[in-house]
């Protein structure tokens, strides 16, 4: 596919990463990354807090999606059919790219809109296939539009915006969803008539904390003791946890991990996403973005939780166990969590989709983004009409939950 927009651009897709150089890719998805790796490296919490953006989003590298591919997570009969978005210029340079793909049904992606699938066939329309614009099984914000710097970026965005919607005609899709974003991509979409929907999410911030101590400090006296308590009682079944990353990493280790998903995960929403060849490939590719925390009980592993690290923010993503102990989900999913981000001086911890348990655990409701474009315009207007109100439930239960955090409130003289 090319299209004329951008004058001598042109807009293609590829069904596979292995045909687009890494370092191109790479350079699109994470430019702040090659700033940073060629000027300062510092990342001091305050001024990433204030960016509010990861320069370093490892779901959206070319490793972590290539992953997918070469172990079948994509592709296939998986339902997710690979369709990225590149614009070059006359050169061939790669200035811009999307994660894209033609989507056959509404798994994985966090964001449901199953009911406007099922509203809109009743009525006699397709709504599958429809064009997303994600990390596959991955709820965490991120850039969506990729954009290299340079001086034709905004011509670049503009070759994105074209392509998704030749893409999408092409393929008789009924909808383009651009799933977690965050700005500018957020701005960019609006102004193309996309329509924005709210969820929330639950994350924690630091606020400069030496030590996990400083941060429990930020709690009420009464909450602080629970966790503390908390803490204790997940382990003390003679529990150890182990953190592991890199060369840590070996294949008896993701054995071990891949049981627990496959355990939890069936148990929990029936088809686990991610297959064993998935954790070796990522393991290859970014071993050393990883953070495996692992419980380990009588010598063997009987617990474990996945993270992903960024330039500033750790991604909690998968869980799961063998042996059920109290309060071990929350000791390897948020305080350990917590306790790495201190240590290494992370901005964030992103805890992954939905779960008002987290809040209890120090982390603070915030409002994830996804926009949507609808090519039917009697459903485009149902849909606009829902999320009006939706948004408005949104931003109320924010508002409910951020009234009832751990968090001190001032002049409590308990504390």
């Amino acid at each position: 596919m090319s299209t004329g927009e951008g004058g001598d651009l042109r807009v293609r897709v590829t069904t596979s990463l292995k045909t687009v150089p890494a370092g191109a890719w790479n350079a699109c998805a994470n430019p702040g990354a090659l700033s940073e790796a060629q000027g300062s490296t510092s990342r001091e919490p305050d001024s990433a807090l204030r960016a509010g953006v990861d320069t370093d989003n490892p779901f959206i590298s070319h490793a972590f999606l290539r992953a997918l591919e070469e172990s079948g997570c994509v592709g296939g009969r998986s339902g997710w059919s690979p369709a990225y978005l590149l614009v070059e210029d006359d050169a061939g340079t790669l200035l811009a790219a999307a994660p894209s793909f033609l989507k056959s049904h509404s798994q994985g992606e966090y964001v449901f809109d199953h009911s406007w699938a099922d509203a809109y066939e009743r009525a006699g329309g397709r709504y599958y296939p429809k064009l997303q614009v994600a990390a596959p099984f991955t709820p965490a914000t991120g850039p969506r539009l990729l954009v290299a710097d340079g001086s034709r970026a905004d011509e670049a965005r503009a070759g994105l915006l074209a392509g998704l919607e030749a893409l999408r005609d092409q393929a008789e899709a009924s909808s383009v969803h651009v799933t977690f974003a965050q700005e500018p991509d957020i701005a960019t979409l609006q102004e193309a008539g996309y329509l924005e929907r709210h969820d929330l999410q639950f994350h924690w911030s630091n606020e400069g904390f030496a030590t996990y101590d400083d941060f429990l400090a930020t709690l009420a006296s009464r909450k602080r003791k629970a966790l503390k308590r908390e803490r204790r009682e997940a382990l003390s079944a003679g529990i150890q946890v182990e953190v592991l990353s890199g060369s840590d990493l070996t294949e008896a280790v993701w054995d071990d991990f891949h049981s627990f998903y496959e355990d939890t995960g069936a148990r929990k929403w029936g088809r686990p996403y991610l297959n064993r060849a998935f954790f070796s490939a990522v393991s290859a590719a970014m071993g050393e973005r990883i953070v495996l925390v692992m419980a380990r009980r009588a010598g063997r592993y009987i617990a474990g939780a996945i993270n992903f690290r960024g330039a500033n923010t750790l991604y909690g993503r998968n869980w799961g166990c063998v042996e059920d102990h109290p309060f071990l989900h929350f000791e390897l999913c948020y305080h350990q969590a917590i306790d790495y981000a201190i240590a290494h001086k992370l901005a964030r911890v992103e805890a992954g989709a939905q779960g008002e348990h987290k809040l209890a655990r120090g982390y603070r409701p915030v409002v994830t983004r996804s926009l949507h474009h609808l090519a039917d315009p009697g459903l485009r207007r149902a849909v606009a009409h829902y999320l009006t109100g939706e948004r408005q439930q949104i931003a109320q239960a924010q508002d409910a939950l951020a009234a009832e955090s751990p968090f001190r409130k001032t002049g409590d003289a308990h504390d």
